[in-house]
C-alpha cells in the first residue's frame, strides 16, 4: 500500500519528501492506473487551472472519484483544495472540480504572488501547538456544508476543513516543514509506515 501524490504540476516533490520523512512508501502519480495501489492521495498546491487541464487530459477526474468512493483518503492543499471543492468561485469558464467536498472556494482570495505570507493558525484537534502555514495565492474556503468540520481560520477566513476521509487546506504545510497533516492522511488511510532501517 502506498500514499500517492498527484505529480502533474505544483509542489508535489515537497509532499513526497514530507511523507518519506515519516517513513511512508509514496508514488508520484502521473497516470490514473497508479492510483490502484494508493490508500491515500495528496493533490498538491500549484496552478489549479493547469492541474485541472492535465487531470482532464489524462482521465483523472473519474479515476480519483472512483478510488475515493472505494475508500481512498484525499487531501487537497491550496490548488488541491480548489480541485476537491463542490464549487469554484471566480473559476475560468472551462474549469471544473472533483466536487468531493461540500465547500466553495474563491481562487487567489489573498491576492497575487507578491501578497504571499506565512501565518500561525490554531488548528482544531491537532496536538503540538501552533500550526505554521505558507499562503501563496491562496483560496478562501466558503460555504461549508453541514457535514464539513472547520479546522482552522486566519483573520476570520476558513483555511482548513475536513469531511471524513477528505481534508482541504488553503495553504502549504509542506513548505513550512510541517508534517502533522501528512500524519492525519496516513491515519485516515489506515496506512502503517514501513519500519525505518
Amino acid at each position: 500500500m502506498k500514499i500517492g501524490v498527484l505529480a502533474l504540476q505544483g509542489a508535489f516533490r515537497e509532499h513526497i519528501l514530507s511523507l518519506e520523512a515519516l517513513g511512508v512508501s509514496t508514488v508520484a502519480v502521473r497516470l490514473p492506473d497508479q492510483l490502484d495501489d494508493c490508500v491515500g492521495l495528496v493533490i498538491p498546491g500549484g496552478e489549479s487551472t493547469a492541474i485541472g487541464k492535465l487531470m482532464a487530459t489524462y482521465g483523472f477526474y473519474d479515476a480519483v472519484a472512483q478510488q475515493h468512493g472505494a475508500g481512498m483518503a484525499v487531501w487537497g492543499t491550496c490548488a488541491g483544495a480548489i480541485l476537491i471543492a463542490r464549487e469554484i468561485l471566480d473559476a475560468l469558464p472551462d474549469q471544473r472540480s472533483l466536487a468531493l467536498m461540500d465547500i466553495a472556494v474563491r481562487r487567489n482570495a489573498y491576492g497575487r504572488q507578491v501578497d504571499s505570507f506565512e501565518s500561525d493558525l490554531d488548528f482544531a484537534g491537532l496536538d503540538g501547538g501552533d500550526f505554521r502555514g505558507v499562503f501563496i495565492r491562496a483560496p478562501w474556503i466558503l460555504g461549508p456544508g453541514p457535514a464539513v468540520e472547520i479546522l482552522g481560520e486566519v483573520d476570520g477566513h476558513v483555511v482548513a476543513v475536513r469531511d471524513q476521509r477528505i481534508l482541504g487546506a488553503a495553504f502549504h504545510p509542506e513548505l513550512a516543514g510541517e508534517t502533522r497533516l501528512h500524519a492525519w492522511l496516513l491515519e485516515e488511510a489506515g496506512y502503517t509506515p514501513r519500519a525505518r532501517s
